[in-house]
Parts: structure tokens; C-alpha cells; sequence
């Protein structure tokens, strides 16, 4: 990695002097297919043409490129020596013209991590599949750019590909001559451009609107995935959420979709959910579903479809000036897709997720020390990798939902159109939003952003409840508190609900108060004289971005009447506050699994239900008292087993609770029973094994020594596809064996030999919480090689690595302090490292905390 970072000054005095008019783009994918030739990696020739302008003749710049060779390089007519230019990652532009013309022939390595343009071979059929993944900086693997998302360009892409392949880029394309050339794209960035080829399966659909001036625009829609997964493509669905989802932005945005056609790629191996590129959006292919999974795996991708839409206006047409507002897109493309899910989709429930799940993503990134407002300070590209993160596109979403209540939805979404009207293929920072905004809401949005944009961390609000003689409510007022890390008080529009129980026993709402909170305490004086509620939520509808806590009667309610909540988007804001005082060691682990286990099996939500049981297996594996963890894990094991048997054949609960009862299996009677399950011998009625849920089985067995290297073996012949090599993998990994775990280490740690996939699923098996002790000499080994595999690996790798294998299973003061010591030995390591080492030693610390409270609560019985 050294010697490929672009700081932010740099981008800067490099946008001030140059433009850029165009690029052609000629590559020559043809080597993908085949036996590879040499020792080296597999190369493919790459020639750009880049005409571009410079403010100051006679100034000097520089191009990027990330290639094992350079074999020619002109400027302006000019041959140059790439050895003399070319660095390995940057090309050296000496005495630029006004107007200038760079040509580079490089060629350019096949990519085995996913960053740049990535070749699978398909382990079922030995087909070879392409796609590119650039953000936010990997297009300098495949082509020589000005890699920064404001020097945008018109594209053309031309590609020589295997006759029997298809190629698939931004624009329109068509095969002459062998060749595929593909239409000039409008003006956009580079880390959006993309290209795509192999045999893939592909289908295809269109949209056609009529436009208010009365055009009409029609657009070519395309899927496409793997061969291998053709027969569980389900494109119909596909198509149906992407037209409702271009219905909905044409109606609510008034600028009609810009970029022609819009095809959607599945493909192998990616890093990521999605990738926003214009007209060719990608997406990882797990969204492909190979088995039975819930309605929540469909609410999930079609969320992720619309997310990936929004972005073509909020993304595309409009860029950030440099990745400091990433949040100008991220957060957009976060709030809209639950917004427009809701909307425009068959998951009108999308709040109840974003509320559950998203939010969760934010809440606790808000809370690690590396947490940064929304606007964040990013110096370079590797501080830019890691701001992906919660913060961005969770937190970003959620203040954007408390911005359509503060300001209401239609000054909100005026806003937006006269943000793409005025910046249409520009770039932009915060002010610019904020400009709109300010002219349609009639807000001062300079004080609404200072607050909620540019200062981090998550308040907390409580309330506190007076009654008078008769029982009723004398006083309501929400105390807000913020970390002493982060003390800054916002102001909150929030509804505060009030719920009793009924007759029946069910727990509603009788009064609701929407206002505003500021400052250290607010009385609510709208629900004086209201009857004594058994319940308080202050955040009720979940409008603002805060951290709920209860007063004492409330939670009492709770531990005894949760499940008699009639709201499912009430239940869900109230099973998430419990979870965050969970993690805030103000709540005992137990208590959280306990009412798990009372409440969990009548939740109506499976989106819901299946959040609880992450967090249920978390609480158990980081914050209950390690004495009491076996007590625990058999309690949940026993009670997800319960819930699997009564629960409605055939329905999407029992899927629910089989994989999470397979997730707690370790007692000889539970892992008798997965394998009978798994041969037959044994059924639940309605519970269909099929090959996805045979390898959830599988990894229990593994994990503790049942299932061996054989019948993993035999599994995969059964299943010989990547998807079950991925499962294999993972599976061979998990066994409890030093020799096994070592092997694994080794793969990962001191070999790059391994695809990013199969990084990750060997990385998933090594880590097994019921092997603690046979980890414990990896801790000291993790601290000793992180610095080395940072260096040496691309940054995909080393994220993955320096994240997945911290001991955080050597959960003791020793591990802190080991992760202390190598960070006062090293704080000259790069930023983004240092970074992923403090994340994890707060997550290890916070477990901490929370097992000390929860043993203190089974001190006390």
C-alpha cells in the first residue's frame, strides 16, 4: 500500500490545474481465459488516451497507475521512458501544454481481492467471469486516470474479450470486428466507470415513462449473474423493484434517469453489497438466493436495489468534491432506499428495519473512538476506505429522516431537485446542499448542521415522570445526556409516546406529543394530565437519532409485557434501546437473553426476529459472564430448539429459528439431531434441508468434530459450486484441531494465495467462539504480523485480516493491554491501521464492561 495513497491536499492543487476533456479506453481481456503463462501475476494490455487541459503551461502533474508494467508512455507526441515516469503507482507529467494528449500502454494484473478488475474461475463449470470495483480509488488498476472523484470525464470503452463472451461497460455497447465498443458515457467520475464480461446469463426487460412535457423516455433494462446461478435467478422480482423504484425517483425528483440503460450484474467474490456505477450497477451475487431464505433477505436486496438507484442522481450526476462529503451520497442513498422501499414497494415495514438494523450499524459506530461526524475530516485515500462505515450511511440516513420532520418532506425533496438541477454533472460540497435547502425549508440549516453534521457522537434521552395524587401526570420531561467524550446537546424532534395495557393485556399507545428537544432537560407539556403510563418511549416513530432510555417503570413493563407491544415499529425501537444498554453494561447480558427467550417467539417481525438472534449469539459470546456462558448458550440452544418445533410448518420462522438453533448447537443431543436432519433420518415437519440450510447444518458439525474432512468432502461433491467451495472453506476451518487452526493462519497470514472470498470464509471458520483456548497463542502472533500484512497486502486484504482475526475472543485485561502496548509502540503505523486496532480494543473493552455487570447481577441471584 505505501506509495498508492493520494492525500487530499494533493487532489486539491491537481483539480486547480488541470481538466479533463475525455478518455478512450482499450482493453484486451482476452488472457482471462486459459492457463496463465509465467510465475507473475495474470496480465491484460491496458491503452488510455486522456485529453486534457492545464491552467498552467509548462506546470507539472501526475496521472495514476497501479501496474506491474508500463510499456509506453507519450505526452503530447512526446515518447517517454516509463522507467524514468513511472513509479508503480503514479506517471510523471512534466512541462504540460494548455491542451494536452497522454497515452499509456500498460499492462495491467487480474485482480484475486476484488479491488480493480476481478477474475473468478467458476469451480463448477471452469468458466472465467470479469467485473471491475473501484471505489474508492482501483480504477487506476485497470486504466491510467486522474483517480479523484472532480476531474470528471465522457468516457469510451472498447474491449477485446473471448469470442464466446459477452461485455458489458457503462454506455450501450455492440460487437464490430471482434471488438465491443461502447456509447460515450456523460461526464462522471472515475471510480463509477466499469466493465463487466464472461459467459454470463443474461436478461433482460425495459421501462417506459412519459415525461411531463410529454416525451417519452424509455430505458433498456438488463440482470445478469453467473451461468451457475441461472436456475435461482429470480430477475422478475429484480425487474419489478427496480421499475417501481424508477417510478417513484421520477416522481419525486424531476430530472429524468440520465445515463441510458441500466443493467444490474451479480457477481462472484465481491467486497461489497453494491456498487453504484452508471448504467451497470453490480451487486454481490449472494443476493441471489440459492435456498428458502426470509421475507427479510427479499426486503434486504430490494433495499439495496433502490439504495444503488438513488445514486445515480445522488452519486452520479452529483458527486462530492472529494470523499470529506462521502456523506453527500451515502447517507442520501441510505435514507432513500428505506424511503422509497416504503413507498414504492411491496416492504412497507422498511422503517421497522432501518429502526432495527441500520440504526444499530450507527449506534455503535458513533460510540468507538474512532467515531467522526458526518461530515469527516479525510486526509487521504486510506482514511477514505475505512469512512464507509456507519456513521456515513447509517447515521447520515437516520439525521436526514430527523431532517424531513424538522423540515418536512416536501421542502426536503425540492430541495433535492434543485440540487440536481444546479449541479447536474458537477461536483459539490456541504454548503451546497445546505444553500437548497435553506431556500425551500425557509430553516436556518447552518445551525441544524453544526449540530447534527459536524459534531459526533449519539445523545441519550430518558424520561422522567411525575405523578400527582389522582395518578396522573403532573410533569413529563426528557432529560438528554451526551458522552463526556462528545458533549454536545442537539436539538431533536421526537414524538413521545405514552402506552398502558388494555384489558386484554395488550400494550398500546393512548397519547402521543411530537415537539421539540433541546438543550439538558424538556418538559412536555402537551401530555400533563395524561393517565399514568406503563410505558414512556421518547422516540416513539423513531424520528430522530438518539439513544432511547427508560425511566424504572418503564422497563418494568418491559421485562414483563414486551411481547404485549401491538406496535411492531414500537416493539422494534424498544428491543433495540434494551440491546444498546446491553452494550452499555447498564443492563445485564442475561437479562437481554432472558427476554429474548420469553419474548422472541412472539415476534411478528421477521426482520425483527432475526436481529434478536444476532444479538441473543452476541450478548452470549462478548457480554455475559464467561461463568455463566455455558449456562447461557444451553438455556438459548434449548429455547431456540422449543421455538423450532411449534413454530408453523413450512413457515419463514421455522427457517428463522433452524439456523439459529444450528448457531448454538454444541450438546451431543443438539448435534445428533443436525445430523440426523442432515441424512434423513429425522424431520421436522414443514422444515425443508435444502443445500443452503445442509451447510448451516455442517458448520456446528464441524466446529466441534463431527463432521470431518471427509464428509465435508463429500458435501462439496455434492454441492461443487462456489458457493459451496465458500461453505467448504469456511467448514474446514472451524475444526477444532491446532494443526487445522494453524493451517488456517497460515493461508491467510503468510500467503496471498487465497481470492478475497475465500479469505473471508477461512477468516470466519478460524474464529470459533467455543475454541477460545485453542486461539489463545494466536493473540501475541496477531500483534507480532499486522504492520507486515498491512504493508504487503492491498488494503481489501489487510481491512479484512487486521479486523477478523484481533483476538477478541481472549477476552481479558492482557489482550487490552497487548493491543495498548503495540499501539504506543506504533504510532508511526499507517492511520487507517491504527484505526482498525483501536475499534477493536474499544469493542474488546466495552465487552469487558458489560461481562463485570453481568456477573455482578448473578452475584446478586
Amino acid at each position: 500500500m505505501p506509495g498508492e495513497n493520494l492525500s487530499r491536499d494533493e487532489a486539491r492543487e491537481r483539480a486547480a490545474l488541470l481538466s479533463v476533456d475525455g478518455y478512450e479506453v482499450s482493453l484486451d481481456v482476452r488472457s482471462a481465459a486459459g492457463a496463465g503463462e509465467g510465475t507473475g501475476p495474470r496480465t491484460f494490455r491496458s491503452v488510455t488516451t486522456i485529453r486534457f487541459r492545464c491552467n498552467e503551461p509548462g506546470a507539472s502533474s501526475f496521472a495514476d497507475l497501479i501496474a506491474p508494467s508500463v510499456t509506453a508512455v507519450s505526452l503530447n507526441g512526446r515518447d517517454l521512458d516509463p522507467s524514468e515516469v513511472f513509479d508503480g503507482s503514479r506517471i510523471l507529467l512534466e512541462d504540460l501544454a494548455a491542451d494536452n494528449e497522454l497515452v499509456v500502454d500498460a499492462q495491467c494484473a487480474y485482480s484475486r481481492t476484488g479491488e480493480g478488475l476481478h477474475r473468478f474461475v467458476d469451480p463448477e463449470d471452469g468458466e472465467v467471469y470479469l467485473y471491475t470495483q473501484y471505489e474508492p480509488a482501483d480504477s487506476r488498476r485497470v486504466f491510467a486516470n486522474f483517480e479523484q472523484p472532480d476531474l470528471k470525464a465522457p468516457f469510451r470503452f472498447e474491449v477485446r474479450a473471448p469470442e464466446e463472451w459477452t461485455v458489458w461497460s457503462n454506455g450501450a455497447g455492440e460487437r464490430h470486428d471482434g471488438v465491443w465498443r461502447f456509447a460515450e458515457t456523460k461526464p462522471i467520475s472515475t471510480y463509477i466507470t466499469c466493465v463487466v464480461a464472461g459467459p454470463y446469463h443474461y436478461v433482460t426487460d425495459s421501462y417506459e415513462r412519459v415525461l411531463e412535457d410529454g416525451t417519452r423516455l424509455e430505458i433498456a433494462l438488463g440482470a445478469l449473474c453467473r451461468k451457475g446461478l441461472a436456475k435461482h435467478f429470480d430477475a422478475d422480482d429484480v425487474f419489478l423493484v427496480t421499475k417501481q423504484g424508477l417510478d417513484f425517483f421520477h416522481d419525486n425528483f424531476d430530472y429524468p434517469y440520465p445515463f441510458g440503460k441500466y443493467d444490474q450484474a451479480f457477481v462472484p467474490e465481491y467486497n461489497l453489497g453494491a456498487m453504484e456505477n452508471p448504467g451497470l450497477v453490480t451487486f454481490r451475487e449472494e443476493y441471489i438466493f440459492r435456498g428458502k431464505v426470509t421475507q427479510a433477505s427479499y426486503e434486504a436486496r430490494a433495499n439495496v436495489i433502490l439504495h444503488e438507484m438513488a445514486h445515480m442522481w445522488f452519486g452520479d450526476l452529483v458527486t462530492m468534491e472529494w470523499w470529506d462529503d462521502l456523506w453527500l451520497k451515502e447517507s442520501f442513498a441510505d435514507f432513500m432506499g428505506s424511503f422509497s422501499l416504503v413507498g414504492a414497494t411491496r416492504f412497507t415495514d422498511g422503517w421497522i428495519t432501518f429502526a432495527n438494523r441500520r440504526k444499530a450499524w450507527a449506534y455503535r459506530a458513533d460510540q468507538l473512538p474512532s467515531t467522526h461526524p458526518v461530515t469527516a475530516d479525510i486526509r487521504d485515500l486510506q482514511d477514505a476506505k475505512l469512512n464507509f462505515d456507519g456513521i456515513t450511511y447509517a447515521k447520515g440516513a437516520s439525521v436526514l429522516k430527523q431532517l424531513v420532520a424538522y423540515a418536512g418532506r416536501e421542502a426536503f425533496l425540492e430541495g433535492a431537485r434543485r440540487y440536481f438541477k444546479r449541479h447536474a454533472y458537477g461536483n459539490t460540497r456541504l454548503g451546497d446542499l445546505l444553500a437548497v435547502l435553506e431556500e425551500t425549508s425557509g430553516r436556518d440549516m447552518g445551525a441544524w448542521a453544526r449540530s447534527w453534521l459536524q459534531t459526533a457522537g449519539v445523545n441519550a434521552l430518558t424520561p422522567q415522570v411525575v405523578l400527582d395524587p389522582e395518578g396522573r401526570i403532573q410533569e413529563l420531561a426528557v432529560v438528554q445526556e451526551a458522552a463526556e467524550s462528545h458533549p454536545e446537546l442537539r436539538p431533536h424532534r421526537v414524538a413521545v409516546g405514552l402506552y398502558q395495557r388494555s384489558e386484554v393485556g395488550a400494550l398500546e399507545r393512548y397519547a402521543r406529543a411530537e415537539v421539540d428537544v433541546a438543550g439538558a432537560r424538556t418538559v412536555i407539556a402537551e401530555l400533563a394530565g395524561q393517565d399514568a403510563p406503563d410505558l414512556v418511549l421518547v422516540n416513539d416513530d423513531d424520528l430522530t437519532y438518539c439513544k432511547i432510555r427508560f425511566d424504572e417503570t418503564s422497563l418494568a413493563t418491559l421485562r414483563e409485557h414486551l411481547g404485549a407491544l401491538t406496535d411492531p415499529l414500537a416493539r422494534a425501537l424498544c428491543w433495540s434501546a434494551l440491546w444498546n444498554l446491553t452494550r452499555d453494561a447498564l443492563l445485564p447480558a442475561r437479562d437481554f437473553i432472558a427476554l429474548v427467550l420469553r419474548f422472541a417467539g412472539r415476534e411478528t417481525d421477521i426482520g425483527v426476529l432475526q436481529m434478536l438472534h444476532a444479538w441473543a449469539q452476541s450478548a452470549l459470546v462478548h457480554y455475559v459472564a464467561p461463568a455463566w456462558r455455558e449456562t447461557g448458550g444451553r438455556a438459548l440452544a434449548e429455547g431456540a430448539l422449543a421455538e423450532l418445533r411449534q413454530a408453523e410448518p413450512g413457515s419463514e420462522h421455522q427457517l428463522a429459528w433452524a439456523r439459529f438453533f444450528a448457531s448454538l448447537a454444541s450438546a451431543p443431543a443438539d448435534l445428533e439431531l443436525l445430523r440426523a436432519l442432515l441424512d434423513g433420518t429425522e424431520e421436522i415437519t414443514g422444515l425443508e434441508v435444502d443445500q443452503e440450510l445442509r451447510w448451516a447444518f455442517l458448520e456446528p458439525l464441524a466446529t466441534y468434530g463431527v463432521a470431518d474432512e471427509k464428509a465435508l468432502g463429500d458435501e462439496l461433491a455434492r454441492d461443487d459450486t462456489a458457493s459451496g467451495k465458500r461453505h467448504q472453506v469456511r467448514c474446514l476451518a472451524a475444526r477444532p484441531s491446532a494443526a487445522v487452526k494453524e493451517r488456517a493462519w497460515t493461508q491467510v497470514v503468510e500467503s496471498d494465495a487465497l481470492s478475497n472470498a475465500l479469505v473471508e470464509a477461512t477468516i470466519a471458520g478460524f474464529v470459533r467462539p467455543s475454541q477460545r483456548e485453542l486461539l489463545a497463542p494466536y493473540a501475541q502472533r496477531y500483534f507480532a504480523v499486522i504492520e507486515r500484512v498491512w504493508q504487503e497486502r492491498s488494503i481489501q486484504i489487510g481491512m479484512d485480516v487486521v479486523r477478523g482475526l484481533f483476538p477478541s475472543l481472549r477476552d481479558s485485561r492482557e489482550t487490552l493491554d497487548a493491543a495498548d502496548a503495540w499501539l504506543a509502540a506504533h504510532e508511526g503505523a499507517a492511520p487507517a491501521l491504527r484505526r482498525l486496532v483501536v475499534e477493536a480494543r474499544d469493542d474488546l473493552a466495552r465487552a469487558l464492561r458489560g461481562q463485570a455487570c453481568d456477573a455482578t447481577a448473578g452475584a446478586a441471584g
